[in-house]
């Protein structure tokens, strides 16, 4: 059985060593989770994730208690296609879909998962990231995947709702050395009703629309919306589609924040990548290594993160061939198709 340390990350150790698992069949034994983080051991997102994973591979599973430190997932012979999932608080549901996602690139039916939580909520993507940013960008690369938004959830209330539907697909190797010459810029902002009186979502979109055209580039008409919420809170992605990638940045509303506040978060974000060389943006620089992983392929990252040395690690440890080449402040990372899908 393989074996991980999972003091020196977060969650992400843990669901991509899941989405692992239950791709190559291969069963493991996590220690130390969220060691060194303020409060380790499992939370109710993490918990979430290892339920929905289980039920997907019908794996055996000893330890899923909240605020265990060590975990045993073995993956059954079963594929259960058909699944929901409640975090019960607002943990993220873009972080329990990714532990899921890349399993539809390797399975032959089409997969389904409704989950209730926070759609929008810190230390993860947004819903519109998600869904603007992510699914295009793996879609040029054979992923066919969608999300469904029924209810946004904020913090700390959560109550959102969103079923992703996937595959059956077919991964090509990831071209991602260049990004080739931008096509537009797209800017998504959205607030809870309760902020509408306030004008929040459309003043998050002047102040990053006011920058962007300061700046030169051309923004079509931004997509504004007011949601019902259980908790306020807004949220603002900037989204560049390119010739050979998509990339974007995306910030989150808080109490003593102003709009202008978010808008300048995010529109700083994706300056900062269109400034670079890099392929993709630096928060899908780790997400998109489980596809390199899985189908092969050459990714060019603005920044090597400790978030993309620890998932390195745990894809290392699953057999994955990947190597890191540095370049100046950022990198390119190469892989072979994993041995189990060649």
């Amino acid at each position: 059985m393989l074996s991980i340390d999972g003091a020196t990350g977060g969650g992400q150790i843990l669901r991509t060593a899941l989405t692992l698992a239950a791709v190559t069949d291969t069963p493991f034994r996590i220690e130390n989770i969220r060691g060194e983080r303020p409060e380790p051991g499992l939370g109710a997102q993490h918990l979430a994730a290892v339920d929905l994973a289980a039920d997907l591979c019908d794996a055996t599973v000893e330890g899923a208690e909240r605020g265990a430190e060590s975990l045993t997932f073995e993956p059954g012979e079963e594929r259960q296609t058909s699944l929901s999932v409640a975090v019960g608080t607002a943990g993220s549901l873009t972080l329990l879909f990714d532990a899921v996602l890349p399993v539809a690139a390797v399975i032959d039916d089409p997969l389904r998962v409704t989950a209730t939580g926070g759609t929008d909520v810190k230390w993860s993507p947004t819903m519109a990231y998600f869904r603007r940013v992510k699914l295009p960008l793996l879609a040029r690369f054979g992923l066919d995947a969608a999300v469904t938004l029924d209810r946004t959830g904020f913090y700390p209330a959560g109550g959102g709702e969103a079923t992703l539907t996937a595959g059956p697909s077919s991964l090509s190797p990831l071209a991602l050395d260049s990004r080739g010459t931008l096509d537009r810029v797209d800017v998504y902002s959205k607030a809870s009703e309760s902020l509408e009186e306030r004008d929040v979502a459309d003043r998050q979109a002047d102040q990053a629309t006011d920058r962007l055209t300061a700046a030169g580039f051309s923004v079509g008409e931004p997509t504004v919306e007011y949601v019902p919420a259980h908790s306020p809170g807004s949220a603002l992605l900037v989204a560049g589609v390119y010739e050979d990638t998509v990339a974007g940045g995306d910030a989150l509303g808080e109490p003593g924040r102003t709009s202008e506040a978010v808008a300048d978060s995010a529109v700083d974000r994706f300056l900062d990548f269109h400034d670079g060389d890099a392929a993709v943006d630096e928060h899908m620089a780790d997400q998109v290594l489980v596809y390199l992983a899985l189908a092969g392929g050459r990714v060019r990252i603005p920044a090597v993160t400790d978030h993309v040395e620890t998932n390195l690690a745990v894809l290392s440890a699953f057999d994955s061939d990947l190597s890191l080449e540095r370049e100046g402040d950022g990198a390119v990372v190469e892989a072979s198709p994993h041995p189990s899908l060649r």
